[in-house]
């Protein structure tokens, strides 16, 4: 959204003024849909589209969908620049049953615009991984993404394991690479049990990938996002944002939430100490 039409444009400065905007390679925001309506669909897309990326109808909520409704969904979306995609674990039953010819052909004449590629809950070697990503690329959809970790601590992928996958999923052809995290941000890949960031488990991760950049990191919860953001700066790019968090998520990017105010208010006087005003943080 151009500053000039924004409610206080030109009144205030953010303070991170590096903030990517659309269309955008980095920062991107992606939205969880677990079912919203055309009505809160055009409702998020009028209010808070500027600051949408990717909208992921997660697990295989799109399978309930009326035919008529899903296609009017889509397009809803796709007028706003913004892209649209079913969730890996869709995928992941067509693999199961042999299908994925007929999902790919039945996403593309729905309107998707991108195609999650991922194992969270079945197991794919290597080349099946690679050659589903190169299939999803041949369809010609325009955002391929793939995803690593999986959903059930109990068959957690050794970490060494996930880097090589992010690296071939690249070569492969995927666009970005997402880090599980699930709706919850609980028990998984830099997760512990409680939500709380690995740091140890990010660190290595971001060591071992050609291009953390290309990473998206699912973080449905605040304290997450604040701390990746803190991390990574305000173009991290963030997964799994339920609907009504995502101007929340875009002021926190910003410097527009306490926390994250007062970390840019801190670098402002640490450089410049004499002009810092006095007593604010008190």
């Amino acid at each position: 959204m151009a500053e000039a039409t924004r409610a206080w444009g030109g009144i205030l400065d953010f303070p991170a003024a590096d903030r990517a905007a659309r269309p955008r390679a980095r920062g991107l925001t992606m939205v969880i849909d677990k079912g919203i309506g055309l009505d809160a669909t055009r409702d998020l897309m009028e209010l808070a589209g500027d600051y949408v990326d990717q909208v992921k109808l997660t697990f295989g909520t799109s399978a309930f969908y009326p035919h008529r409704l899903l296609r009017q969904k889509i397009e809803l979306v796709k007028s706003y620049g913004v892209d649209i995609f079913p969730g890996g674990t869709f995928l992941e039953l067509a693999l199961m049953q042999n299908k994925l010819e007929a999902y790919l052909e039945r996403a593309e004449s729905l309107g998707f615009t991108g195609i999650e590629v991922s194992d969270g809950t079945i197991s794919l070697d290597s080349a099946a991984r690679a050659a589903t990503i190169r299939r999803a690329r041949a369809f010609g959809f325009p955002l391929v993404v793939s995803e690593v970790g999986k959903k059930d601590p109990r068959d957690r992928v050794p970490d060494l394991q996930l880097w090589s996958q992010v690296e071939e999923d690249r070569a492969a052809g995927s666009d970005l690479v997402i880090v599980e995290g699930r709706e919850s941000g609980q028990g998984v890949v830099i997760y512990d049990d409680a939500g709380h960031i690995l740091q140890e488990e990010l660190e290595e991760m971001v060591s071992h990938v050609s291009e953390p950049n290309r990473l998206m990191w699912e973080a449905p919860r605040k304290a997450q996002q604040h701390q990746l953001v803190m991390r990574f700066g305000p173009n991290v790019n963030l997964g799994n944002i339920a609907p009504d968090e995502v101007l929340a998520l875009e002021a926190l990017r910003v410097g527009l939430r306490g926390d994250t105010l007062r970390q840019y208010f801190l670098t402002i006087a640490g450089e410049e100490a004499t002009q810092a005003p006095v007593g604010v943080l008190r």
